[in-house]
């Protein structure tokens, strides 16, 4: 049986120490994911930069380099934040510049020489974003020469927010609404005109009274708790072949480059016996949240947000407790369901009433305690970390995980992560 809690073994092994990385999802207006801007911060256990003095901005550039863009960012446009002493670099060359935005920080001061610079390196097919309460009236002099205009949701005044981006729309460029933190931001932004939206709205749970699931939802439900009741091969391929949808799509990802079959799986009952009841167990949870009714568009946010919680849950429990095996499951387990509240949109206690988990899972996904809550709170917060970080450097402490091979767990989730939701729909 494949046992996709390893590793990638096609992954090249990475020796990077002492810092983290977030990667944060902006989406377009149909909520499809358009890219990610790539957060890096040092540990406490020394900082994210070398001996040549580069600024922080170019030790993020160095740290993308050593990574290789296309492990952390899949097929998505990266955002990278920069200062002068990176803008005025050589360190760009390495970069996929068809897909690289260089967001300008604040410090970043419109002269002569920048200008030219990024004029420079735009002619080489490069991107620039700003943000706009950061540079105020900078700004008009950043605008020649920048495609994106980000403003910040918890700096910039609602009613300036409101004036502002028709103005900057009539120039062209494309509006990116950072820190959207709930449905009513995002719906505000989306009316006044915003082409792009970075945040965990999305991701946010909204209650709505008597939501129903959808029929294939509680297919799988059904086939979940028949796994977990041990029943046999033949009552579970019964009810798969039911659902023709299931079918297709627990075809379809058993045969992705994450699970490593080998060879082509044909039918239900192969499908089965090739996985397993732990692995199917696992599949069923990710065709949940792989419904392309659920949010209108197949390659979710949700969907990759929640394999990636999960996936790296399950790598650290790996790593923390490599003796036991089950705790691996239990962590991926509780990763996915810890956004199904979000899916379903009803509270969480419901889920888990519904669900029969151990109390060990229960204990995770309503109180966030014990040791997978401690993994929960901490892959949460390294979602969040430009707002939560001494949350994570806690949370790593709590788990007593140096965090020294955190960057490649992280990039190993990413990449498994990518792989499921392309072929998970």
């Amino acid at each position: 049986m494949t046992d996709t809690a390893r590793l990638d073994e096609a992954s090249q092994p990475l020796r990077m120490r002492n810092f983290f990385l977030a990667r944060q999802p902006v989406l377009d207006r149909n909520q499809a994911l358009y890219g990610y801007e790539l957060l890096f911060r040092g540990s406490a256990q020394g900082p994210a930069e070398f001996e040549s003095g580069l600024s922080a901005s170019a030790s993020v550039i160095h740290h993308a380099s050593q990574l290789g863009l296309p492990r952390a960012i899949g097929d998505a446009t990266a955002f990278i934040n920069v200062d002068k002493d990176a803008l005025m670099s050589d360190m760009f060359a390495f970069m996929p510049r068809e897909r690289t935005v260089l967001d300008i920080v604040s410090s970043v001061e419109p002269d002569v020489d920048v200008i030219e610079r990024m004029t420079h390196l735009a002619s080489h097919g490069f991107r620039f974003a700003a943000e706009a309460s950061a540079h105020g009236p900078a700004l008009s002099r950043f605008l020649p020469v920048i495609d994106f205009v980000k403003m910040d949701l918890r700096a910039l005044p609602l009613v300036t927010m409101l004036s502002l981006a028709p103005r900057l729309r009539n120039t062209g460029k494309r509006l990116v609404a950072a820190k959207v933190e709930n449905l009513t931001e995002y719906r505000a932004c989306l009316d006044v005109g915003f082409d792009y939206f970075q945040g965990y709205y999305f991701a946010k749970p909204s209650v709505i009274a008597g939501r129903k699931l959808s029929p294939s939802q509680t297919t799988v439900l059904d086939l979940m708790n028949l796994i977990m009741s041990d029943a046999d091969n033949a009552e579970i391929e019964q009810v798969v072949k039911r659902e023709v949808t299931i079918g297709l799509n627990l075809l379809r990802l058993v045969n992705t480059p994450a699970v490593g079959a080998g060879r082509r799986i044909e039918s239900i009952s192969q499908a089965l016996n090739l996985l397993g009841r732990r692995q199917l167990q696992r599949w069923l949870q990710i065709l949940l949240f792989a419904e392309p009714d659920v949010r209108g568009h197949s390659q979710s946010p949700l969907l990759m947000l929640a394999t990636t919680r999960a996936r790296l849950m399950e790598l650290l429990a790996q790593r923390m407790r490599p003796a036991q095996r089950n705790v691996a499951d239990i962590a991926f387990t509780v990763g996915m369901m810890s956004l199904m509240d979000t899916l379903f949109c009803i509270p969480m206690r419901d889920i888990v009433e519904q669900i029969p988990v151990i109390d060990e899972v229960r204990a995770a996904l309503l109180n966030r305690t014990g040791f997978f809550g401690e993994l929960l709170k901490l892959a949460e917060s390294i979602e969040r970390m430009d707002d939560e970080q001494d949350d994570m450097l806690a949370g790593l402490k709590s788990l007593a995980f140096d965090g020294d091979d955190l960057a490649e767990l992280e990039v190993a989730a990413f990449e498994w992560s990518d792989k499921v939701v392309r072929y998970a729909i």
